[in-house]
């Protein structure tokens, strides 16, 4: 064989091997902030652009019944850290909310005085993070945390790099640089927060890839202050008035108005930009042969906000939103691709939440199980390889009020039965999700057997767990609170019909420089 030949197979050996599928598996775990059940162009075309989730979504397992830990962000995040429900864990609410007496001064007169609640992650708890990093992962965190102050951030709870994350629960600067943030720099003014986390994402799986890496880019999109850019405004804004602008877009809830109308173009844009984010890490882990052994899981902490905050999207045919105890406060996008597995299944109907997560990337990574630690998360590995898992009750336990316009309430699912037992007057409600996914018939009357053993089953759960509950207000006032809920019911409502239209305007220019985007020609 002459010399140029054997050089040229031995470059072509060389490239081969380069090319040659890295043998460790990681972990990409994308966590987006208040993103709602449909918010996605392949669930509902109509509005949202989204096609790099899409793909995602087209290449994973698609859980139609993944569910958040909560109807609000802390306590989802410490269960997806902790694999355990938020009675056990005892973040029942976004830390930083009010408890006890301080509720009154919300000015909202309700009947109950929330619990307090513990308000950071607990030290004692083995995170996922701190699992895979003592079996030789490198971690990294980016973005929101919201699981405490200093000293409980994601550096004291097992991971080796943190871009971001605070005991903030929204971008203090804004969607756009400089971004008030003391765990992230500020590159150039107007940068964008979302495409930011994704390149700095980007950056540490490159420096990592030689070594199993468990990166959790964790967005602060979609959470207000909603915000965009003119571009992006403009495409949806003009789709919006193609669609045809509703003449009503709210309805009245039982504390506040409720948006019906999926015709938001600046939370659109937000979600486009969020979109455009995901794509830029899943395209260079492809480029990076890294897209055949690294496990990615795409989901969110909370449902779609229909009222309080920004009163951005509708979760419909899903009833209520973030803070709500219906389906569209808890239900969400829920994705996980396994690339190493020959066949991986495409859907599942089972009814799964984001406690699981964590027994489930232990197990698909080979490290042991931790049962002590993830006691309310179960392995979902059986339902990518299409077998089956038993049976099991879902509970949630929210005992405050909230921003948004929910009830305190404690919830359990089992099968295609939901109860909702409210605190404020002890009443059940049973719903049929086979059925009603849109929460409309109670049911309880009707099937009081599965009622009351629904019932004794989640209390006893609670008691299990010394779950915290409200108490009564002894200063509640019936008329001022009756006075409160009219006030919102005509000026509130009012305003939010006149915002909402002002934003489809073709004028609309929210200030000089679009909260700050135009603020760089970069």
């Amino acid at each position: 064989m002459k010399t140029s030949q054997v050089i040229i197979l031995l470059v072509l050996f060389v490239m081969a091997s380069c090319k040659k599928p890295k043998s460790h598996k990681n972990v990409l775990f994308i966590l987006v902030d208040d993103y709602g059940y449909n918010d996605m162009s392949f669930r509902n075309d109509s509005f949202y652009e989204t096609p790099n989730i899409d793909q995602l979504a087209s290449e994973s397992t698609v859980f139609t019944e993944g569910y958040a830990n909560s109807r609000v962000c802390s306590p989802s995040r410490a269960s997806i850290m902790t694999g355990k429900f938020t009675a056990r864990h005892g973040i029942t609410d976004w830390i930083g909310a009010a408890a006890g007496e301080a509720w009154r001064k919300k000015g909202r007169f309700n009947k109950l005085l929330p619990p307090e609640y513990i308000r950071e992650l607990p030290s004692e708890d083995i995170t996922l993070a701190e699992a895979l990093k003592a079996r030789g992962y490198t971690t990294f965190f980016a973005g929101k945390w919201h699981l405490g102050e200093k000293g409980s951030w994601p550096e004291d709870h097992g991971f080796d790099i943190n871009i971001g994350g605070t005991g903030s629960g929204s971008p203090r600067g804004g969607y756009f640089s400089p971004f008030n943030n003391p765990n992230l720099d500020n590159n150039k003014d107007g940068e964008n927060l979302s495409m930011r986390l994704a390149n700095e994402t980007v950056s540490f799986i490159k420096a990592h890839q030689a070594q199993p890496f468990f990166a959790f880019l964790s967005f602060y999109a979609v959470h207000g202050p909603i915000q965009t850019t003119e571009k992006k405004w403009s495409k949806y804004q003009a789709k919006a008035v193609k669609n045809g602008i509703a003449k009503v877009g709210f309805e009245m809830g039982h504390f506040l108005p409720i948006r019906q109308q999926q015709d938001n173009p600046v939370y659109a844009g937000l979600v486009e930009s969020m979109d455009d984010a995901v794509g830029k890490v899943l395209t260079n882990l492809q480029a990076l042969g890294l897209d055949k052994n690294t496990m990615v899981i795409f989901t969110s902490d909370n449902g779609g906000v229909v009222s309080g905050d920004n009163y951005a999207t509708t979760n419909f045919p899903l009833r209520g939103g973030k803070g709500y105890q219906f389906e569209g406060g808890i239900k969400e996008p829920y994705f996980i691709k396994v690339p190493w597995l020959e066949t991986q299944e495409r859907t599942s109907d089972v009814p799964v939440t984001g406690a699981d997560l964590y027994p489930t990337i232990l197990d698909f990574t080979g490290l042991d199980l931790k049962p002590q630690q993830h006691q309310d998360g179960t392995s979902l590995k059986p339902l990518l390889i299409g077998e089956a898992l038993k049976e099991r009750p879902l509970i949630w336990h929210y005992p405050h009020y909230g921003n948004q316009g929910g009830e305190p309430s404690s919830i359990i699912r089992r099968g295609k039965w939901k109860l909702i037992h409210y605190h404020e007057d002890g009443r059940d409600a049973l719903y049929n999700l086979k059925t009603d996914v849109g929460e409309a018939t109670d049911v309880s009357e009707a099937n009081e057997v599965v009622t009351a053993q629904l019932k004794q089953e989640l209390f006893e759960y609670l008691e299990s767990t010394g779950a915290e509950f409200p108490m009564s207000d002894a200063l509640y006032d019936a008329e001022l609170e009756n006075a409160y809920l009219q006030k919102i019911a005509t000026q509130k409502l009012r305003q939010l019909e006149e915002q909402r239209l002002q934003m489809l305007r073709p004028d609309f220019k929210p200030n000089a420089d679009w909260w700050g985007s135009q603020t760089t020609k970069d």
